[in-house]
């Protein structure tokens, strides 16, 4: 039995999350940092089956988000599905589920990707990493870890049976931390043992935090601002998180998925269950990026036929942005033309804690009004309100690239 809670505070309004009526079998998992959430007195919910904080202590999400933007802030994503795929011909492997060209990556440089159905719908979206090591390091959404495991596993058993040479080792319960903000450097330098200013935006390194060997840490994240992502051992997570909260003198602070939806939504960043599921597939995402030139050349990865269709065609919808004031668009809110006609719908929206008074928003729309400046209207409690597409992200996004 399922039933739709949300989570409201200062106005600004959390993703709607799934919460279940539990058993022993189906209670919701605890991530390694549980214990140090509950601490700091993280208000706890299920998300993708697991309990995580959507915020901490009496600071609304609003304010965590500015501190995010103006200082650093430490999420939790303990949760994410990581795992790394070993072998000659890991490439290969996952290559064949997925749009994205890992073999034309440098050693220690990541991309973002789907993994596609045979009718070119998005599985899932993830993070891939080619190590220096051999292996890839791939991390994926806690709440489609179980279809990733059955597609990841299926297609291993065939690999096998082709006699490829691939594992898949899940790293079970590691911690992951993700540092994101523009003091994240200065704050984390002092306790890693590699040179952060080396370390651009989608790449990766193994390191020593806090005195704890074998971390990863890869430089991304997923609120717009420069940051990173640190995968630790399960038995040292706590101790690294109160060790970097500790040494940052204040400037450093927890927090939880409500602000991490916000701050992804004003960077222009999907949320997969929203907006992108396997109905959609990368082109009607304004995702087209994804699919590599050589892939689609090739045209050999999951779904082609129907993608590099999409890609010629002039008609359909495409994900946009949106801005508008007064009451917020939530998710599946209408979206019409001026002269009253369905064009679309909302699928993520907020009220931005950046741009003050202004609503941000995401939906897919009807391909003729796609173009930025197109004044459209939202029904939302009955009522029409305006409403104009715009290009994201709706705030500058702050990554740390090479020059």
């Amino acid at each position: 039995m399922l039933k739709i809670a949300s989570q409201y505070n200062n106005t600004l309004k959390f993703t709607p999350l799934i919460c279940r009526s539990f058993s022993s079998e189906n209670a919701p998992k605890k991530t390694c940092l549980y214990d140090l959430n509950v601490k700091y007195q993280g208000k706890m919910v299920d998300f993708a089956g697991y309990l995580m904080p959507v915020q901490y202590g009496s600071e609304g999400i609003q304010a965590s988000h500015k501190h995010t933007r103006s200082h650093c802030s430490l999420f939790d994503v303990s949760h994410m599905l990581q795992s790394n795929i070993h072998g000659k011909d890991n490439v290969k492997f996952l290559e064949s589920l997925m749009v994205g060209d890992i073999q034309s990556l440098p050693n220690n440089h990541g991309t973002l990707s789907v993994f596609t159905t045979d009718s070119g719908g998005i599985i899932d979206d993830f993070i891939v990493n080619k190590t220096s090591l051999g292996y890839l390091y791939v991390v994926s959404n806690a709440g489609c870890r179980d279809k990733d495991l059955a597609l990841l596993n299926s297609k291993l058993a065939l690999a096998k049976k082709e006699g490829l040479d691939v594992d898949i080792e899940v790293l079970k319960e590691r911690g992951l931390l993700a540092i994101q903000g523009p003091l994240m450097m200065s704050i984390l330098q002092p306790n890693v043992d590699i040179p952060l200013d080396q370390l651009y935006f989608m790449t990766t390194s193994v390191a020593t935090v806090c005195g704890v060997p074998n971390c990863r840490i890869t430089r991304c994240g997923y609120t717009g601002e420069d940051g990173v992502e640190v995968s630790v051992p399960p038995s040292a997570a706590a101790d690294i998180v109160d060790k970097l909260l500790e040494s940052s003198k204040g400037a450093l602070k927890l927090a939880g998925l409500g602000a991490r939806d916000s701050l992804r939504l004003e960077a222009g960043l999907c949320l997969y269950g929203n907006d992108m599921d396997e109905t959609i597939n990368p082109i009607e995402a304004s995702l087209a990026w994804l699919v590599a030139k050589r892939r689609r050349a090739a045209a050999d990865f999951p779904g082609a036929a129907n993608i590099l269709a999409e890609l010629k065609s002039t008609t359909g919808r495409r994900r946009v942005g949106f801005v508008s004031r007064g009451p917020p668009a939530r998710g599946h809110t209408p979206i019409y033309s001026k002269d009253g006609n369905l064009i679309g719908e909302i699928t993520s929206g907020c009220p931005s804690p950046s741009l003050p008074g202004v609503n941000v928003s995401m939906g897919h729309l009807d391909r003729q009004y796609v173009k930025s400046g197109t004044q459209v209207q939202f029904e939302i409690r009955k009522k029409m309100v305006d409403a104009q597409v715009t290009k994201m992200p709706f705030v500058p996004t702050k990554y740390y690239i090479k020059k």
